[in-house]
């Protein structure tokens, strides 16, 4: 596999996880779901104004400031103010950098030279605006100067922003003295001084991901320094590594979110203890907090094991999981998960989230009213969040831009296909410039197909993700041939021979319909999965459905997203996440005993 060049000054981490990465522009999504939902965000942020992006920093540091206001969250606005104008000014400037990263990572993958001249001007003008006035009487330092980091570092990495740098450490040096002093807790924070509540929400045990990043960039020791400082271990990491769940009441996205910090420690520094704490951590996500969705943190908070909090909340909250931000998350821990494991669950989980949570995001509207919550509700619907450029505006826009670099991965022996959505990776091999091509219609139809592209014969495997739910009749062909061996579930399947051009993998999945209880203590309360597919019922719902009828639903034709089930009272009306628009829906039924 091509590696991608060393830039001068960069730092090489401890441990160098078992799969690697494909560049951005390695990938490309072709026609379908995720293609269309990319192109759109990539158009909507790149048609953001640059002055209006910058305006609450010029504002602070005194310099003009054309432009119009953001409004919403990102404005800012004088703290005596905020209950005059409660949609203004609650996180200034908060999703800046995640916008100039969502930018960054989508010229990577397009290669559009106006999105890099926009990434460009932004880090040229963002420089002179920070200064340590930007974060007087500021709610979020911590969680602001994160989202500042990702920004530079992957304008200098993905954009070749040659002021990335340099601003960076503007911002370091404006907030060095605003930060709180450790990576104090939620509750930490609520023991010290504070003027309201919300100024103990800020995350910075989540710092240490993107400055351990910006030190192996090359922005200096000083960022692994300061990452070492935030390091979490006394509250988080250690009980995690322990085995203790403490996420219960922890507000659900931002501690996600901090094991993509335990992961960076643990390359970086080679200290198990971080991987342990990750693995324990997002496994207790995974088990005792998730939805059938594979979506989690009802309120943004972890429920008690045991408790029947999860079922008691589709009565009690609109609010069910953190979308764009929470399948962000959730998209790197499994990322990182995977590539340092090589366990396919870890693909299985993010296949969950992208089919039932993020694919079904509404798009975002010009005014910057943005999708926030996924609702399970058993009276459920898509709403877009009151509040303007809140923070899964910010997260919209880099998750989208992941998509393919979450499909694929590749060590020094051959490829692993991850995800199975239309898309094509490219690499050389050998001397071999080798492409494969995939197409499909997964999950509305059970099959995909790999079509293997190069110049010359090349021998690799191919590593395909069988899904733990896969049937026993999951099959394997090579140009027509099934391969002798069945996959095994929840296994990489591999696939070798010398490669010539226009040879073709045909993978069909044995997809079974389960149901899948909200919790233990609501047994009889279950949402039906097909394969990887939590089917969502529209339209009138009877007080109680059969199991085996829902066990029972068929598709209405082959590839539709439509299902149906046939009950005493009538026939239901089923759909996944993605295909909902503004009808009524419930995730969860209650079936009879």
């Amino acid at each position: 596999m091509a590696a991608v060049a060393a830039q001068a000054g960069t730092r090489q981490p401890s441990i160098q996880p078992a799969l690697d990465q494909f560049g951005y522009g390695d990938v490309a999504l072709l026609e379908g779901p995720l293609r269309e939902q990319f192109d759109r965000n990539h158009a909507f942020y790149s048609a953001l104004n640059n002055d209006s992006l910058l305006k609450p920093y010029r504002q602070r540091a005194g310099l003009p400031a054309p432009g119009e206001d953001m409004g919403g969250w990102y404005s800012w606005q004088p703290l005596s103010d905020i209950n005059k104008r409660p949609n203004n000014g609650f996180a200034p400037g908060h999703s800046f950098g995640q916008y100039l990263s969502g930018l960054s990572r989508d010229y990577a993958a397009t290669g559009d030279k106006a999105t890099q001249q926009k990434v460009h001007e932004l880090v040229k003008e963002f420089a002179p605006a920070i200064t340590s006035d930007f974060w007087h009487e500021n709610r979020f330092p911590a969680y602001t100067y994160d989202k500042i980091s990702v920004g530079m570092i992957d304008a200098h990495q993905f954009a070749g922003a040659p002021l990335a740098f340099k601003a960076l450490d503007a911002a370091l040096d404006s907030v060095k003295d605003h930060l709180p002093p450790g990576p104090l807790s939620r509750a930490e924070q609520i023991a010290r001084p504070h003027s309201d509540i919300s100024f103990c929400w800020d995350e910075p045990y989540t710092l240490p991901e993107n400055q351990f990043l910006a030190w192996q960039r090359g922005a200096g020791s000083r960022y692994r320094d300061l990452a070492v400082h935030y390091l979490a271990d006394s509250w988080y990491w250690d009980p995690l590594a322990a085995g203790e769940n403490v996420l219960p009441g922890k507000h659900a996205y931002s501690h996600v979110n901090a094991m993509s910090s335990a992961m960076q420690a643990y390359f970086v520094l080679g200290d198990e203890k971080y991987l342990r704490a990750a693995r324990n951590g997002f496994d207790f996500v995974r088990t005792t907090q998730s939805f059938a969705t594979g979506g989690w943190g009802p309120n943004e908070e972890f429920r008690k094991p045991g408790s029947g909090d999860l079922g008691e909340s589709l009565t009690k909250t609109h609010a069910s999981f953190e979308t764009p931000c929470g399948s962000y998350g959730h998209f790197k821990i499994t990322r990182y998960l995977l590539r340092t494991t090589k366990d396919s669950r870890y693909g299985d989980s993010m296949e969950r989230v992208l089919y039932n949570c993020i694919l079904g995001a509404l798009p975002i509207e010009k005014d910057g009213y943005g999708f926030y919550y996924s609702d399970y509700n058993n009276v459920g619907t898509k709403v877009y969040h009151p509040q303007t450029w809140h923070c899964c505006t910010g997260t919209f826009s880099e998750i989208t831009a992941d998509y393919g670099i979450s499909a694929y991965f590749h060590d020094a022996t051959g490829v692993y296909v991850n995800l199975y959505v239309p898309s094509r990776v490219t690499w050389q091999r050998g001397g071999a410039r080798v492409t494969v091509t995939q197409r499909t219609a997964y999950p509305h139809e059970a099959t995909t197909t790999l079509e293997v592209g190069t110049d010359r014969e090349a021998a690799f495997p191919v590593f395909l993700r069988i899904p733990a739910w896969a049937g026993a009749k999951t099959t394997i062909a090579v140009n027509g041939k099934r391969v002798a061996a069945g996959p095994e579930p929840g296994k990489f399947a591999r696939v070798e021979r010398t490669w010539k051009n226009g040879d073709r993998i045909e993978v069909e999945f044995a997809m079974a319909t389960t149901l899948e209880a909200v919790d233990a203590q609501h047994p009889n309360l279950v949402a039906p999965v097909h394969g990887p597919l939590a089917l969502f019922t529209v339209g009138t719902i009877p007080a109680t459905v059969s199991g085996n009828a829902l066990l029972a639903a068929v598709q209405v034709a082959k590839g539709s997203a439509d299902w149906q089930v046939k009950t005493d009272a009538g026939t239901l009306t089923l759909r996944p996440f993605a295909a909902i628009q503004k009808e009524k829906y419930r995730l969860y039924l209650q079936t009879q005993a």
